[in-house]
C-alpha cells in the first residue's frame, strides 16, 4: 500500500474514532462542546493528511481544473487528460461545465476512484443546476427572484439547487452573485444580480445561502469586492472601478458583510481593478492582497475559502502569465485557483516560487488545510462517489419543477399597461403578430414562447429576427404586423460573453419600423430588463428575465391572464421606471398545470386513467377525453381510446365532440341568463308573448321558468323527422304539440322546451342563436373550438371529430362533424337542445366561468345572483334546477357519492357530461362518443361518470 493510501486509511480511522468518542460523551455534555471536539478531530485529521504530502502535492490540491459532464470512453483524449491530472498530478478538484445528469455522475465517480485524496467538485449554478447540467431544474435568475418580493423563493432556489447538485456529486456551488447591479450598462452581471439596492441583495443572497446550507453544500458569494458597477465584461478585458473604499463600504461591501456574518463559507474574487484602493492601480482584485487579505480577511473577518474567478478570463490572462497569476493570487489570499489556462505551469511555478522564497510553504499549508477540512467535513473520506440509484428521486422532481414554475410566474413584472391591453383577450385582438429578436443562428429562439402563446390564442403569426433573417423575411414580418390587431416584440438578446445586451443598430431600425405602424404594441424582455428602454413608446412593458426553463410559459400566462402578476422592479430603468414599480394584474382565465398545484394528487388521479381505459376495453365507448379543473387550474386532461372501433385514429386531448344535451346549459341556459340579466326577458314571462300558439290549448300559463325546469307539460321529445325535415315545420309541430301534463305540476325532461328557448333568444336578441353565442360568450371566453356545424370549418376541424353513429334510418350515413340528434340536424344543425360541439379544454373554461360565479377572462357573463338562483335546489324539483341538473341526494348519482350536495351540471346523450362542485371549486368534464356505432348498444356510461367523479374527489389532498 502506498504511503498516501496508508495516511488516508489512518485518517478515516481517526474520523470514525472521533465520532465514536463524541457519541460516548452522552447527552449531558453541551452541544457546543461536542461541536468543538468534532472540529478538533477534523482538524487533526487534516493536519495528518497535510503532514504526509509533498510540496507539489499540496500545491496541486489548490488547483481546480475544467471538465465537461459528458460521456468519454477511457481512451478519449479528454478523459486521458483528466485522468492524468487526477492520478499523476493529484489536483484538488474539478469544476464541471456543460453536461447531463448521469454522464456527469458517472465521470465524477470514475475520477473520484482514481484520486488518492477525494476530489472537491464544484460548479456554477446561478440559475439552478440546469445552468450547467441538462436534465436538472432551471430556476429564475436572481433579479427575477427578487422581483417576486419574497426571499423564501431565494431559499427554495438555493435548497433545490443544492439538493440536485449534491445528488450528482457536487460539493460547492458558485452562487449567489452578491454584486449590486448599480450600472445599467453592465454587460456581464445584469439579471445575475438580485438588485441595485444593497439591502435587497443582502436579504435575498442570505436566504439563498441558507437554502444551500440546508442541504449540506457550500455556497459562494461572488464577485468580491463587487462587479456591479462596470461596463466591461471581465471575460474579455479588465474592468476598472474608481470607487473609494468609503464608496464601496456604503454599497458593494454591504451584501458581502451581511452574508459573511450569516456564515457563508466561500467567497469568489473579481477580476476588476480598483485603482483608488489597490496596492497597484492596474492590479485585479483577485491578485491584490490589500483587497483579499486586507479587506476581506481582516476588515470583514472572513475565514472561509477564497476562490478565484476563472484565471483563463481575459481580465487576468491578457495581463499575466499562468504561473505568475497563480503565485500572485495565492499571495493575495486566494485558496483555490480556478481554471488556470495552464495548470501544470501553474503548479510548477508556484513550487519554484516557494523555493525562491516568493511565497511561503506555510501560506500554501493554510489554504490546503481549509480545503482538506471541507473534504473531511463533507464525508469525502468515507464515500466520495455518487449513488447513481438515488439521482432520480432527487433531481428534477415534479416538486422541484413546481416550485421553479411558481417562482417564474411570480417573477413576471409588468411596468406599463397602456390601453389596458393586458390581460389580452382574443375577441379584442383577433390577430396577433409576435416577433422575436435574437442574436443567434439556431432558428429556434422564441419557439417556446410561440408554443405557449398558442395555448391562449388561436391566431398567432410568429416571426424570428436573428442572424439568419433575410430582408424579405423582415418585410414579411412588418407586413404581418401591419395587418395585426396587436404586436408583441420579444427581446431574446442573450447575456453572453461578447454579445450586446441592447439592440444592434439594424435591430433598432427594424423595431422603429414596427412602432411606426402605430399598432398596439407590447414589449417583453426575456433577458436584460434595461432593453425595454429601447422601445420607450410601447403600450406594454413586461419583464420575464430569461426565456429558459418555464419563463416562456410564465410570460404567456401573464400576458393572457392565466396567472396573477405582481412582480416589482428590483432595479431602476433610467428615464422610465423607478425601483419598486410594478402593476398588479389579476388571474382571469384557466392555466394548465400540474395536479399538485391545484391540491390534487397525480398518483390518485391515475385512477381516472384506469376507469377510462377499462371502459374503452369494455366497449362502453370507443374513446374519450377527461378534463379536471380545480382552483382555477386545468389540472388534468387526458385522452383515451380511439375515434372508432377500427382503432386507427387515437383520441387526442384537442379532439372535438358532439356535446348533445350539454348544448342546453352551455348554449341555451347561458343565453337566457344573459337576457334575464339585461332585463330583456323575465323568468315568469309567458311563452305566449313570443309564440301565439301558446295562447290556447291550456298553454297560456307556461312560462320561461317552466321551460327551463322541465315543468311546462310538454312531452320529452317527439320524432318529428319522419314527417318534418325543415326548421320551420319542426318548430311548427312543437308549437302545436299537445301537453301531456298540466303546466307547472310535473317534471318531464323535455328537449322541446329548450328548442323553444333558443327560438325566444333569437327573436329578442335580433341575432341568430349561434351568432349571439359566438359574439357574446365563446369568442370572449377563448372557446375557439366551441361551434355549431363544425363541418363548415373544413377538413382540419372535421378530422378532429369522432363519429357518433352509423345511421341507417334517417340519414343513411356515418355521422361525423354533423349533430347526432335528428331534430337538431334537420333544423340546420343549430338548436337549443343539441347541436353544439366542443373540446374538453373549452368545456373546462366554461365550467371555470360557472365556478367563478359568471366571470371569466376579465368579463362578467352572468350576474352572480342570477347564476346562484338558476342553480339553487328547490323542494320538489327532483334534481332539476333552471337549465341544470343537480346531484341526486338519494340513490345512485352520476355526480358521484363524494361530491358536495350543491354539485350541479348536465349530461349529454352521446356520452358527455360535466359536473361542478362549487364547494371544492372543482369541475369534471367527460366527452365520449358512446353512441357509436349504434345508440343503445353500449351500456355503463353512467357508472363511468360516477366513478370518475369520485376518483377525482378522492385525489383532493387534504
Amino acid at each position: 500500500m502506498s504511503r498516501n493510501l496508508t495516511v488516508l486509511a489512518v485518517a478515516v480511522l481517526l474520523v470514525f474514532t472521533g465520532l465514536a468518542i463524541m457519541a460516548s460523551t452522552g447527552s449531558n455534555e453541551p452541544q457546543e462542546d461536542g461541536n468543538d471536539r468534532l472540529r478538533a478531530h477534523i482538524s487533526t485529521q487534516a493536519e495528518n493528511l497535510l503532514s504526509e504530502m509533498t510540496l507539489r502535492e499540496k500545491i496541486a490540491q489548490l488547483i481546480i481544473i475544467r471538465a465537461n459532464g459528458s460521456y468519454y470512453a477511457d481512451d478519449h483524449d479528454e478523459f486521458r487528460h483528466l485522468a492524468r491530472m487526477v492520478e499523476e498530478y493529484q489536483v484538488g478538484g474539478i469544476i464541471f461545465f456543460r453536461g447531463d445528469v448521469y454522464n456527469q455522475a458517472v465521470l465524477n465517480n470514475n475520477l473520484q476512484q482514481r484520486s488518492r485524496i477525494p476530489l472537491w467538485i464544484s460548479q456554477d449554478m446561478e440559475f439552478g443546476a440546469a445552468m450547467r447540467v441538462g436534465g436538472t431544474t432551471r430556476i429564475t435568475p436572481a433579479m427575477g427572484v427578487a422581483a417576486t418580493g419574497n426571499p423564501h423563493w431565494a431559499f427554495e432556489k438555493g435548497r433545490i439547487t443544492a439538493m440536485e447538485a449534491r445528488a450528482i456529486g457536487v460539493h460547492q456551488i458558485y452562487a449567489p452573485v452578491v454584486d449590486v447591479n448599480n450600472n445599467p450598462d453592465n454587460p456581464v452581471i445584469n439579471v445575475r444580480s438580485f438588485s441595485e439596492d444593497p439591502e435587497t441583495v443582502s436579504m435575498f443572497a442570505e436566504s439563498f445561502i441558507k437554502g444551500v446550507q440546508s442541504q449540506g453544500l457550500i455556497s459562494t458569494a461572488k464577485h468580491f469586492p463587487g462587479h456591479g458597477d462596470t461596463d466591461t465584461d471581465s471575460h474579455t478585458a479588465l474592468p476598472t472601478i474608481t470607487r473609494s473604499y468609503e464608496n464601496l463600504s456604503e454599497v458593494e461591501l454591504i451584501p458581502f458583510k451581511r452574508v459573511i456574518d450569516a456564515g457563508v463559507e466561500s467567497v469568489m474574487s473579481a477580476h476588476i481593478s480598483f485603482p483608488n484602493i489597490a496596492s497597484d492601480p492596474a492590479m485585479p482584485a483577485t491578485l491584490d492582497g490589500r483587497l483579499l487579505n486586507g479587506i476581506l480577511r481582516d476588515s470583514l473577518g472572513f475565514n472561509g475559502l477564497i476562490v478565484t474567478d476563472g484565471l483563463e478570463m481575459q481580465g487576468i490572462a491578457a495581463h499575466y502569465a499562468p504561473g505568475e497569476a497563480a503565485v500572485l493570487a495565492l499571495n493575495a489570499g486566494s485558496d483555490l485557483l480556478l481554471l488556470s489556462p495552464d495548470e501544470l505551469t501553474a503548479i510548477f511555478q508556484i513550487e519554484e516560487a516557494v523555493q525562491r522564497g516568493e511565497i511561503t510553504e506555510e501560506r500554501i499549508d493554510e489554504s490546503v488545510m481549509r480545503l482538506l477540512t471541507h473534504k473531511i467535513n463533507h464525508g469525502l473520506m468515507r464515500r466520495a462517489d455518487v449513488n447513481i440509484n438515488r439521482i432520480s428521486r432527487l433531481v428534477n422532481t415534479r416538486q422541484n419543477q413546481m416550485i421553479a414554475d411558481q417562482i417564474a410566474r411570480e417573477s413576471i413584472t409588468v411596468v406599463r399597461n397602456n390601453r389596458d391591453i393586458l390581460p389580452i383577450r382574443p375577441d379584442r385582438y383577433p390577430n396577433i403578430t409576435v416577433i422575436a429578436i435574437a442574436n443567434s443562428q439556431s432558428g429556434t429562439v422564441g419557439s417556446g414562447f410561440r408554443t405557449a402563446l398558442n395555448q391562449y390564442h388561436p391566431s398567432i403569426s410568429f416571426h424570428l429576427y436573428d442572424d439568419r433573417t433575410s430582408r424579405e423575411e423582415l418585410d414579411q414580418a412588418v407586413a404581418s404586423a401591419r395587418s395585426a390587431d396587436l404586436v408583441i416584440i420579444g427581446s431574446f438578446l442573450p447575456l453572453t460573453t461578447g454579445q450586446p445586451i441592447t439592440f444592434k443598430r439594424a435591430q433598432r431600425q427594424f423595431v422603429d419600423r414596427l412602432t411606426a405602424l402605430n399598432k398596439p404594441t407590447a414589449v417583453v424582455s426575456f433577458s436584460s430588463p434595461y432593453v425595454i428602454s429601447e422601445v420607450p413608446d410601447a403600450d406594454v412593458h413586461a419583464l420575464a428575465w430569461t426565456s429558459l426553463g418555464s419563463h416562456s410559459e410564465a410570460a404567456a400566462a401573464a400576458l393572457f391572464g392565466a396567472t396573477e402578476v405582481n412582480g416589482r422592479l428590483p432595479i431602476t430603468i433610467p428615464g422610465l421606471y423607478e425601483r419598486g414599480e410594478g402593476i398588479h394584474l389579476p388571474k382571469t382565465i384557466l392555466r394548465r398545470d400540474y395536479p399538485e398545484t391545484a391540491g390534487l394528487s397525480a398518483e390518485r388521479l391515475y385512477e381516472v386513467n384506469r376507469i377510462m381505459n377499462r371502459a374503452v376495453q369494455d366497449s362502453v365507448f370507443p374513446g374519450g377525453v377527461v378534463a379536471v379543473v380545480k382552483d382555477g387550474v386545468l389540472a388534468y386532461q387526458e385522452a383515451f381510446g380511439y375515434h372508432d372501433y377500427n382503432k386507427r385514429r387515437p383520441v387526442r386531448t384537442n379532439d372535438i365532440y358532439d356535446l348533445a344535451s350539454l348544448t342546453k346549459p352551455v348554449a341555451t341556459t347561458t343565453a337566457i341568463q344573459m337576457l334575464v340579466d339585461e332585463g330583456i326577458i323575465g323568468l315568469d314571462d309567458k311563452v305566449s308573448q313570443y309564440f301565439d300558439e301558446f295562447s290556447r290549448d291550456n298553454k297560456e300559463a307556461i312560462t320561461i321558468r317552466m321551460l327551463l325546469n322541465h315543468t311546462s307539460g310538454l312531452p320529452a321529445f317527439r320524432t318529428y323527422v319522419d314527417r318534418h325535415r325543415t326548421k320551420a315545420t319542426i318548430l311548427n309541430a312543437i308549437l302545436n304539440e299537445p301537453l301531456i301534463n298540466q303546466p307547472g305540476e310535473t317534471i318531464v325532461y323535455s328537449d322541446l322546451g329548450f328548442i323553444l328557448l333558443a327560438e325566444i333568444a333569437e327573436r329578442v336578441s335580433g341575432q341568430s342563436f349561434d351568432q349571439f353565442l359566438n359574439r357574446r360568450v365563446y369568442y370572449p371566453m377563448g372557446m375557439s373550438d366551441t361551434v355549431f356545424n363544425p363541418q363548415r370549418r373544413g377538413r382540419w376541424t372535421v378530422n378532429r371529430i369522432p363519429p357518433t353513429e352509423v345511421d341507417e334510418q334517417y340519414r343513411n350515413t356515418r355521422i361525423r362533424a354533423e349533430v347526432h340528434d335528428e331534430r337538431a340536424f334537420y333544423m340546420g344543425g343549430i338548436a337549443g337542445h343539441a347541436g353544439l360541439f366542443s373540446t374538453a379544454s373549452d368545456m373546462a373554461k366554461f365550467t371555470q366561468m360557472l365556478i367563478q360565479q359568471g366571470e371569466y377572462n376579465g368579463r362578467r357573463f352572468i350576474n352572480e345572483e342570477t347564476l346562484q338562483y338558476f342553480t339553487e335546489r328547490r323542494e320538489g324539483q327532483m334534481g332539476r334546477a333552471l337549465g341544470y341538473d343537480l346531484k341526486s341526494l338519494e340513490g345512485f348519482t352520476t355526480a358521484g357519492n363524494l361530491s358536495s350536495d350543491d354539485t350541479f351540471g348536465h349530461l349529454g346523450f352521446t356520452g358527455t357530461s360535466f359536473w361542478i362542485d362549487p364547494e371544492r371549486k372543482l369541475s369534471v368534464v367527460i366527452l365520449t362518443n358512446r353512441t357509436y356505432p349504434k345508440r343503445g348498444t353500449a351500456t355503463g356510461i353512467n357508472r363511468v361518470r360516477s366513478a370518475v367523479m369520485d376518483a377525482v374527489i378522492e385525489s383532493v389532498i387534504d
